[in-house]
């Protein structure tokens, strides 16, 4: 029997721009330095953030100890909209990888902008749909993708949402993300990390171009994210 092959998800969860500049036009500023917590999961949300600048990381504790990266965010993403819609807590954790900017609208302003433009909640609504299935995927690869096919998942995934075609099937990552995040991202150790791309390295399958992940054959590493 084949398995399921995930699909690659979005990481960059943005509403329509003309929403979203509506949502956010009075929004508060907020400024994080790199490796500051916006929020915690199972903490009271009480507003949502856009984010203007920067790069964040929204992660769960795993099972066995660490962390498991969710999403990556960068510029246009909303954060925190979960809670504001429910009215419960935080379902993750929300990190800055590099100093960042946000915009926040606390939970008043979104449901009166809400009672004005009912279309928000359409929109959002979609976004919690991709999410949810973002969610199942990323159940589907941890079990049934090899560990190599975990890391061109989370490769591709990146190249997805931050990549910059190169032409003949080079793709640069243009987000700055470690080797370390790449293993909470896949769900596996960081060693096996490093392994798998000191062994791509020497296929001429990944390389390194400024501090940026650059991936040399973009093919062959999705033929390794279908297991």
């Amino acid at each position: 029997m084949a398995k399921p092959v995930p699909r690659p998800e979005s990481l960059l969860a943005a509403l329509p721009a003309e929403l979203s500049q509506s949502l956010f036009a009075k929004a508060r500023p907020v400024s994080l330095a790199a490796s500051e917590t916006l929020f915690v999961a199972g903490e009271e949300g009480d507003g949502c953030y856009r984010v203007e600048e920067g790069l964040l990381k929204a992660s769960v504790a795993a099972a066995a100890g660490g962390e498991r990266i969710l999403a990556i965010l960068g510029p246009g993403a909303v954060v925190g909209e979960l809670s504001v819609i429910d009215g419960g807590p935080r379902s993750a954790s929300v990190t800055a990888l590099r100093d960042s900017k946000l915009s926040f609208v606390d939970r008043a302003a979104f449901e009166a902008f809400g009672q004005s433009t009912p279309g928000l909640y359409r929109h959002m609504t979609t976004l919690l749909a991709q999410r949810l299935r973002d969610t199942n995927d990323a159940l589907l690869a941890t079990n049934f993708l090899s560990v190599k096919g975990r890391v061109a998942r989370a490769l591709l995934n990146l190249a997805e949402a931050f990549g910059h075609d190169l032409g003949q099937g080079r793709v640069l990552i243009r987000q700055k993300v470690s080797q370390s995040d790449l293993a909470a991202m896949a769900g596996i150790a960081r060693e096996n990390v490093s392994r798998v791309l000191h062994e791509w390295a020497q296929r001429s399958l990944v390389s390194r171009l400024a501090g940026y992940y650059c991936l040399e054959k973009k093919a062959v590493l999705e033929r390794e994210a279908e297991g």
